[in-house]
């Protein structure tokens, strides 16, 4: 007994979940499909990170051989 009242609000909640559609953003989904450097680009906080150790690597590279 009492466990009636839990399983009542559990399957409303669960009701809830099923049934929920969010609003889509297509234009902010087509952006990140698109894969447009130009947007990409400004809002990537390690592009610096990947540029700087990327010319690092390519000097390894050439040490090694």
């Amino acid at each position: 007994m009492g466990r009636g009242r839990q399983k009542a609000k559990q399957t409303k909640v669960a009701r809830k979940l099923k049934y929920y559609t969010p609003d889509t953003d297509y234009r902010a989904l087509e952006r990140e499909l698109s894969g447009d450097s130009a947007t990409s680009g400004d809002n990537d906080p390690y592009a610096e990170y990947a540029a700087r150790y990327a010319a690092d690597d390519e000097g390894l590279g050439e040490a090694e051989t």
